[in-house]
């Protein structure tokens, strides 16, 4: 489960996502061309600060790419179903498959998924069981590299020493105002929306419900067993290790749980 290559044709994806990594590969070109690279020449700043960015970016970009491409739970078109789980599936009314409560059907995917949370064009693929774990991490890391994009263009201007400007390049010589301000620009957009949508996505899973529930309200506190945070986030990480619910390079494997928490509603 979640190690099957999901591509989504759809063009409106690809532009989000494509405009994703246009932000991301601006930060991290022009950030340590302008700010890192000069003030560590001379002597303003240690080698980890630069270490630390490239770290945050690399595993930013790492759970992009594998949230867009990871099979977000995509139910098999004749599933097995266990004798005594047939009464947790029910049929779904578009594409007539039989599938676990919980489950939902993607209009613009075209079939339908395990615990689906929702569309998110921005990674221009489902958010369900097998990917929404690779989907906060993509949330966390987009909130620490903007939040230290947003640090480090403050400190260039306000805190850091002036830089002996001899050895620049020209073109960044000239437009380092308008660089960093469009770098600070797109950090603040960012680590905005972002930040609101890590809080939705944290508090759904504190409660142990999807977007799609909420908005459907299909899912009643008085009928749900109450269970702890760290079932909830262990069976979202498919791990009760903590640590590597920060680590985007490993295989998900899914906890087995009782359906008569997994499938609640």
């Amino acid at each position: 489960m979640g190690r099957r290559i999901h591509f989504v044709v759809d063009p409106q994806g690809w532009c989000c996502m494509g405009l994703i990594i246009f932000v991301w590969l601006y930060n991290t070109i022009f950030i340590p061309k302008v700010i890192l690279f000069p003030h560590y020449e001379e002597g303003h700043i240690s080698a980890v600060a630069i270490l630390c960015y490239y770290f945050c970016s690399l595993f930013c970009i790492a759970s992009l790419l594998r949230a867009s491409v990871a099979d977000p739970g995509k139910l098999p078109e004749n599933p097995k179903i266990p004798i005594t789980e047939r009464e947790y599936w029910e049929l779904c009314n578009k594409c007539n498959m039989m599938r676990p409560k919980r489950s939902h059907h993607c209009s613009r995917c075209g079939h339908c998924v395990r615990r689906m949370d929702h569309h998110c064009p921005w990674i221009n693929n489902c958010v369900g069981e097998d990917n929404h774990w690779l989907f906060l991490q993509l949330c966390f890391y987009t909130q620490i590299l903007s939040s230290y994009t947003l640090i480090l263009d403050f400190c260039h201007y306000y805190y850091f020493l002036p830089l002996k400007k001899e050895n620049w390049d020209v073109f960044v010589f000239r437009h380092e105002l308008a660089l960093l301000r469009i770098s600070a620009f797109m950090g603040l957009i960012i680590l905005g929306g972002i930040s609101g949508l890590f809080y939705t996505q944290l508090m759904g899973i504190f409660t142990d419900t999807t977007s799609i529930e909420k908005m459907s309200n299909c899912c009643e506190d008085i009928s749900r067993p109450r269970k702890p945070w760290q079932q909830t986030f262990s069976e979202v990480f498919g791990t009760r290790w903590k640590i590597l619910w920060f680590i985007p390079f490993r295989q998900r494997q899914p906890l087995r749980v009782p359906y008569h928490f997994a499938n609640h509603v």
